[in-house]
């Protein structure tokens, strides 16, 4: 039976006149979580959620880790210790200059156990700008919306008057001092894992808007009656508060290396706004940074792991500079301890960021790139010496002296401005001098200058994996001297020390090795052993490391077949390893067995380049085979979405630049090596106001291999792409297809850069 209703009409009229779902913008899909399902055993990124703005100088989080715990947050862990200000680079590295907020109901607790409150993902939200949670012990939501250097918070809380909020400045040295006329808590925190001057502080003011019913300063956790003020090993301050239930208590946060004045300075980025306000700008900042690259097609998470890694490529190095009255860039040094004038950024580690992570930044980001060149010059100038791992100064960890990579890449690229000479000498000074620490300058720089190899058996380990990116780093030296236009016999003899990598390749086993003072080879030797003579990898891993001579190792190898069919065996070999130079099997091999790649670890950054190499021998079709598997199995955006390490945007940058169909294999050149894209278009906005499209229409989980290639309309057989003609604005048409064109950059005129290749290009 048919009979009108009324109902029906009503629910028809409604769905047309919905609107259409809002489409998501770059920060939408961004998942801050990513990477942090992790532990000191098993790395699945290894990150922490960072809620700050682009290079902010200071990030937040919420803390589940105990006080002193790289493991600050887990995504496994169930109670949430406090909110942090973190400069946290790596958990390897551990904090400096932190301090907590928690809140709270009922009787205070300042105990990071006892105040620790259940929580459950099902109620967190964690955008890049903004986060939130509910507390359940405490029936109390915290929202926090950062800027680079402040924060505003917002506490809601039961109808209660037992409301409050702690500040931990945490151990190692630390103050407070209450204002309870002015709403006000000051203080700094001293605690730190290294890397800072004897005066090293981080000056914090924390401003509520609701009046104190009580308050009190705390020593380790012990209430120190009488007073509002306290300074001690371990000191802390508690504000209490009548609410209403649902009544919202907010607070604005700043800090400062640099002064208790310049603390309320820094205040004044939030001014007036109210928290929606500081949210939105927030967004805004990182729709705007992530926005530089548009992506459209591909699957939803696809997308989501794009931006979530273009985000992680746009947290580090962290700005450590802040504004003075006048609007100018001053900074604390972590190098002298004087307050200085000019730039200064932090927090990276050059034997991870120099490969992808800065070559981005020098594509798109080329602004804050150049900053990132006269605060290095600036710590040359303060330090004498350019950091390889700066946190927030000079840390004593990895090898290689590849400052010299990240400062010849950006100059070549235009980024140096009136430093460029500086920098230039400040190579020369690190490439020839043992410096300060093990991890400054060049360890065993003697022997390496003198026999053209570290010793194996000189009692500094990690010989081998020295010596080749002492290699490197000098061609390095070279390409910005000959461009500086330095004397010839100063750039001939680094491009003659480019070449000492050819002193480790063992013709009889077909791979690189350590080597004595003698000349004789390191024995007993394993391929398949970890560290000895190679930094976190093997010989399978550190043969490749000849980024800028790839033909020379070719050569070596005895020609492009005897070349792939040795990277095909990275890819076919078993898992199999010896650990005994560790005692134990660490993080990086177990994330090498688990990824059931064969010996390709791609969660650790010496073998993250190797896919591409067969561009280098007239296979490109393996080097897109590869990446996109790379790209499928080992990325997710989820909290176990990384293969490995994040290690400060590498991991992510090399991500976005493979997703993008090219990857800069060689820094100091201006060339990327050409894979395939994974989505079906992409549009980079330079920041000079020429765009880069990448269209790759018929792009799909099948159609992997690049068939055809045209450039601004003309064909294209090379196997690279170079900087000078994407920044004036291109166009590239992929022509996609489900098998490989074996025809297509199978010539030796087609490959990339090598120093050792005939001709220019």
């Amino acid at each position: 039976m048919s009979q009108f209703c009324p109902w029906f009409l009503a629910l028809l009229l409604l769905t047309a006149t919905v609107a259409p779902a809002q489409q998501l913008e770059p920060a939408d899909l961004v998942n801050p979580l990513v990477g942090t399902d992790s532990k000191p055993s098993y790395s699945n990124g290894n990150t922490y959620p960072a809620i700050t703005r682009p290079w902010g100088m200071n990030c937040w989080m919420p803390q589940t880790g105990k006080m002193g715990d790289g493991w600050a947050y887990q995504y496994g862990a169930d109670r949430i210790r406090g909110f942090k200000q973190t400069h946290q680079p790596s958990p390897w590295m551990n904090d400096y200059g932190q301090f907590a907020l928690m809140p709270g109901t009922g009787k205070i607790k300042l105990n990071e156990d006892e105040r620790a409150s259940w929580f459950s993902h099902k109620s967190e939200e964690a955008r890049p700008y903004y986060y939130r949670v509910y507390l359940a012990d405490f029936d109390v939501t915290t929202e926090l919306a950062p800027t680079e250097r402040a924060a505003r918070f917002r506490f809601t809380f039961p109808q209660t008057d037992s409301a409050y909020v702690v500040l931990d400045a945490l151990d190692k040295g630390s103050y407070v001092k209450i204002l309870p006329a002015e709403g006000k808590i000051i203080g700094y925190t001293m605690k730190n894992n290294g890397g800072v001057p004897v005066n090293f502080k981080n000056y914090f003011v924390v401003v509520f808007d609701q009046p104190f019913t009580a308050s009190n300063v705390y020593d380790d956790g012990k209430e120190a009656a009488g007073v509002q003020e306290l300074a001690a090993g371990h000191a802390g301050a508690a504000v209490t508060f009548r609410t209403r239930r649902g009544e919202a208590v907010q607070a604005r946060v700043a800090s400062s290396f640099i002064s208790p004045e310049q603390a309320e300075r820094n205040l004044l980025e939030i001014s007036t706004a109210d928290f929606e306000t500081v949210k939105q700008q927030g967004r805004a900042a990182w729709n705007a940074a992530l926005g530089r690259i548009e992506i459209t097609g591909g699957s939803e998470a696809q997308q989501r792991t794009f931006y979530s890694c273009l985000y992680r490529s746009l947290l580090f190095p962290r700005r450590f500079y802040e504004l003075d009255a006048a609007g100018q860039p001053v900074h604390y040094s972590p190098y002298n301890g004087q307050t200085v004038p000019g730039f200064m950024y932090t927090d990276t580690g050059f034997w991870d960021t120099f490969r992808a992570q800065f070559p981005l930044l020098a594509l798109l980001y080329p602004t804050e790139n150049a900053q990132m060149q006269a605060g290095l010059a600036n710590a040359y100038r303060e330090g004498g010496w350019l950091p390889e791992w700066a946190s927030p100064g000079y840390r004593n960890v990895m090898v290689g002296n590849n400052s010299a990579a990240v400062v010849a890449d950006a100059y070549l690229k235009g980024l140096s401005g009136a430093d460029a000479n500086t920098l230039y000498e400040a190579l020369l000074h690190g490439a020839n001098n043992v410096g300060p620490l093990t991890a400054v300058g060049r360890a065993g720089v003697d022997f390496y200058n003198k026999l053209g190899y570290v010793p194996a058996d000189v009692k500094l380990n990690e010989s081998a994996a020295r010596t080749l990116e002492y290699a490197y780093d000098d061609f390095a030296i070279y390409q910005m001297g000959k461009q500086l236009g330095r004397p010839k016999k100063e750039t001939d003899l680094y491009a003659r020390r480019s070449q000492n990598y050819r002193k480790l390749f063992d013709k009889q086993v077909g791979l690189m090795r350590g080597r004595n003072q003698d000349g004789s080879w390191h024995s007993p030797y394993n391929p398949f052993k970890w560290g000895g003579d190679f930094t976190e990898g093997n010989a399978w891993h550190y043969t490749w490391s000849v980024f800028h001579d790839v033909q020379g190792l070719m050569n070596l190898m005895g020609g492009p077949a005897r070349f792939t069919a040795t990277l095909d065996s990275v890819f076919t070999l078993p898992p199999v390893f010896d650990a005994s130079y560790y005692g134990e099997v660490i993080h990086e091999i177990k994330e090498m067995q688990v990824a059931d790649m064969g010996q390709y670890a791609h969660g650790n950054q010496p073998a993250q380049h190797i896919p591409y190499l067969y561009a280098y021998a007239g296979q490109p079709w393996k080097t897109q085979y590869w990446v996109r598997e790379v790209l499928n199995r080992l990325y997710l955006p989820t909290p176990d979405g990384y293969c490995g390490d994040e290690d400060n945007g590498q991991t992510s940058a090399w991500y976005v630049f493979s997703a993008l169909g090219f990857y800069p294999v060689c820094p100091a050149t201006d060339q990327y090596v050409l894979g395939a894209p994974l989505f079906p278009k992409a549009v980079l906005h330079l920041e000079n106001g020429h765009d880069v499209v990448l269209n790759a229409p018929t792009n799909s989980a099948a159609n992997r291999y690049l068939n055809k290639l045209t450039l601004n309309g003309q064909p294209d057989g090379r196997n690279w792409l170079s900087y000078p003609e994407l920044l004036k604005g291109a166009t590239l048409d992929f022509e996609m297809s489900a098998t490989p064109n074996k025809a297509r950059g199978n010539s030796a005129a087609d490959a990339p850069f090598s120093m050792s290749k005939p001709g220019k290009h």
